[in-house]
């Protein structure tokens, strides 16, 4: 856990994690970016991850920075043969920028990664999100999914991108990045690609921006909810699906009541 304090000024930290996870050893790391400052506070992290011959890990990467925060986040894995890796990140920025940069190259045989991800943001909040997937070794699969919840006047950025390099022969890939966007100020801009340069390959993508239809609500109306409640649980279940992919009960727990608490007193109107 990194915490900011706040130094009664402008201040910069770079944290650094670098793990390496020895051949068929398994774990959990969960990675907080915590603000307790109103202050303006720049977060320039790097986390390093190399996963051996059958090595699992499970990471969780927690974004909470305060309310004058800016956060540069970059990580870097790589993986043997044999290796699995899942990575969810949960951004709820409360600062005027967060940016996450992730690469993972897949360079063992049968290696294996997940990359889940549910940010929300408000106000005049931006929020890039890059992840890019280096398919090196053949018999590799990969799965992205993120999601994101837009309100007031922010912004996001997602950019998914998969590599398949020649000789990466039975890849097996698919991303999806899913919006909804709470406001018409918000904006949102999602760029998925596929750089495919072998044969016998399955690969996918695909991205979605917009509001909650009418006939949804309609439904949860007719169930005796009134609008804003109604409202509220259709924003809560499109995150869900994201938290509750999260292994760990505690920390599923604390993200269900970050995240319900976050939401805003919307009502879908049309």
């Amino acid at each position: 856990m990194f915490i900011s304090t706040g130094a009664g000024g402008t201040s910069v930290t770079y944290p650094r994690v670098l793990v390496v996870a020895q051949p068929n050893s398994s774990a959990t790391l969960i990675e907080s970016y915590v603000g307790l400052s109103d202050d303006k506070y720049f977060t320039d992290s790097v986390t390093e991850i190399v996963l051996e011959e059958g090595a699992r890990l499970d990471h969780y990467r927690l974004l909470l920075e305060g309310v004058s925060s800016y956060h540069v986040g970059m990580v870097r894995v790589r993986q043997n043969d044999d290796s699995s890796y899942e990575c969810s990140v949960f951004e709820r920025q409360a600062g005027s920028l967060g940016r996450f940069d992730m690469y993972n190259e897949l360079a063992g045989e049968r290696s294996v990664c997940t990359h889940n991800g549910l940010y929300f943001t408000d106000g005049r909040q931006h929020m890039d999100n890059f992840i890019n997937i280096n398919h090196v070794a053949p018999h590799c699969t990969s799965r992205l999914y993120y999601k994101g919840i837009l309100d007031g006047r922010s912004r996001a950025v997602f950019g998914g991108t998969v590599y398949v390099q020649p000789g990466a022969i039975k890849t097996d890939s698919m991303q999806q990045d899913k919006n909804l966007v709470l406001s018409p100020y918000a904006e949102v801009d999602s760029k998925p690609a596929l750089f495919i340069y072998a044969d016998d390959v399955k690969c996918g993508h695909g991205a979605t921006a917009g509001n909650i239809d009418m006939d949804t609500v309609f439904y949860m109306r007719s169930r005796g909810l009134d609008l804003e409640t109604a409202s509220r649980f259709l924003i809560y279940g499109f995150a869900a699906e994201i938290i509750d992919k999260v292994r760990e009960d505690h920390l599923r727990s604390y993200l269900e009541e970050l995240f319900l608490s976050s939401l805003p007193s919307y009502s879908f109107e049309f």
